[in-house]
């Protein structure tokens, strides 16, 4: 079994903390794992990318082939169609419905989400909201995460909330519960 994954979205959102989240969670479970990141500028706005393999065989790359992706997790929803060419026919995609917008021509919302309604199986939430909800903004991405477990094949949300408490430890428990809670929020939303 196999499950190839892109993050995608804009510099400052967090997407390198959702991949170190699911990497950890996959080398927990003795899965093999491939990373490859794309980092756009290092200030917010810049396009930052990962593509995460993760199989319980030996992979031999690092970057998903067009048309083999299982599942584009989108912080930025202009993002997810940057990397349309690379979801599988039975590919999924998680995506904010929040735009960043960093370009002057950026498309309206809405011809975005027509783009996205013609892939079929795509959950879009407005994980900012969610977010400011469970009273932390800053863990739109950790609300991302929690949707993205909903169709995650090979790691169990329990095992990625395990993820989270590894990678946000050494910052207190405070941190730890509050991401726990915005990844459970995400998680619920989705499966609505």
């Amino acid at each position: 079994m196999k499950q190839d994954i892109i993050l995608c979205g804009v510099g400052g959102q967090g997407i390198l903390s959702i991949a170190t989240i699911i990497g950890w969670a996959a080398l927990d479970q003795n899965l093999h794992l491939k990373q490859a990141e794309v980092h756009g500028m290092s200030q917010r706005g810049g396009d930052v990318q990962s593509n995460l393999r993760i199989s319980d065989t030996e992979i031999f790359s690092d970057l998903i082939p067009k048309g083999e992706c299982n599942l584009i997790v989108s912080l930025e929803p202009m993002e997810a169609l940057r990397y349309l060419p690379y979801l599988a026919p039975d590919g999924w995609i998680i995506t904010n419905t929040q735009p960043f917008v960093n370009i002057p021509n950026y498309p309206t919302i809405e011809a975005i989400e027509k783009e996205l309604e013609r892939v079929g199986r795509v959950i879009s939430l407005d994980v900012d909201a969610i977010a400011r909800e469970v009273k932390s903004p800053r863990s739109a991405n950790m609300v991302l995460l929690g949707a993205a477990a909903s169709v995650l094949k090979m790691l169990s949300p329990e095992l990625l909330e395990q993820g989270i408490a590894h990678v946000f430890g050494r910052k207190g428990q405070a941190l730890v519960d509050i991401n726990i809670e915005a990844f459970r929020a995400g998680l619920n939303a989705a499966k609505k």
